[in-house]
């Protein structure tokens, strides 16, 4: 084999389908680069594998763990899980597994669609992303409520992404931008907006993980979005304000950096990663910056958390 061929490992564990909720939100606590379900050709009250995806395989207890508090938060038992196998997939293979599982995936004003895939007939806006950049393809319920989140509230300002993995929020509302200026976007326009921090027209896109940013990189200049300064870090005190802020993160992440998301943010706060039954903590300490009445989205598990038109 070549020295120089990806691999990759997926963790494929079988459940209940009642359980497959609690498994993504384990293998995202993992930090998978991304997963998927396998409905394993069964009646769709039978049992279907989730998959999660990793650049190497991580340590068996620390595994064990985050299932086991995974599944005890949605309320089973260890013993719900039916099987669960490691394998590895080398670069030549991943085409084909994407390929097979993955389609284009539709919300009211974006379409999420691999390279492969012809989208033919449609106003809505198209957002590529290739196979060999990112297992991520943004169709998971948080990132569903983000989309609905700028679908209804981004009118254009500037905007920032704090823990932007793929890009595909950032690259949604800079393709947004362009719509709602009254112009047709095309999947192959390209975008080039003005960039400069002090103006409304920048975006910012930020990941503590260097790979995550190479990956978003990649995938802005697949649908040809160059108005993104995507960097390796996160918010801190020297960030500008930002009209629109979302953070799609998780909630342990999102506690300690609620006051500069919030500092940072002149309109429009958008938080989600956060189960239902996390609602409570989130909100209450946003009350301590006098936010009494956040808007709450639910998709399945999760929720999203939205302020507009702060006034802090």
């Amino acid at each position: 084999m070549n020295s120089k061929q990806k691999i990759w490992f997926a963790l494929e564990i079988t459940v209940e389908r009642e359980v497959s909720e609690a498994i993504e939100f384990a293998l995202n606590e993992l930090d998978a680069l991304g997963t998927e379900i396998n409905h394993l050709g069964k009646k769709s009250t039978e049992s279907l594998c989730v998959i999660g995806y990793f650049n190497e395989i991580p340590n068996e207890k620390f595994v064990q763990s985050q299932l086991s508090e995974a599944l005890r938060i949605y309320g089973f038992s260890f013993g719900a899980i039916q099987k669960i196998d490691w394998r590895k997939i080398e670069d030549t293979d991943w085409l084909f597994e994407w390929k097979k599982h993955w389609k284009p995936t539709e919300t009211k004003e974006f379409i999420i669609a691999p390279s492969w895939e012809t989208v033919e007939n449609t106003d809505k806006i198209v957002i590529r992303i290739e196979p060999n950049m990112a297992f991520g393809t943004g169709t998971h319920e948080t990132t569903r409520l983000c989309l609905q989140a700028i679908e209804e509230n981004y009118t254009g300002e500037s905007f920032l992404d704090v823990g932007t993995g793929t890009g595909i929020l950032t690259i949604a509302a800079a393709k947004f931008k362009v719509q709602s200026s009254k112009f047709k976007v095309k999947d192959s326009d390209s975008i080039t907006l003005n960039f400069e921090p002090e103006t409304l027209n920048s975006f910012w896109a930020c990941d503590t993980d260097e790979n995550s940013i190479k990956i978003a990189e990649e995938n802005a200049e697949l649908n040809s979005v160059d108005s993104i300064n995507f960097f390796v870090g996160s918010i801190s005190s020297e960030t500008p304000q930002f009209d629109f802020v979302c953070a799609n993160l998780t909630a342990d992440v999102i506690l300690p950096l609620l006051p500069l998301l919030i500092e940072k943010t002149k309109k429009t706060l958008v938080l989600s990663g956060i189960l239902k039954e996390q609602e409570d903590l989130i909100v209450s300490e946003m009350q301590k910056f006098g936010i009494e009445k956040p808007k709450i989205e639910c998709s399945g598990e999760w929720i999203s958390i939205i302020v507009v038109n702060a006034k802090w």
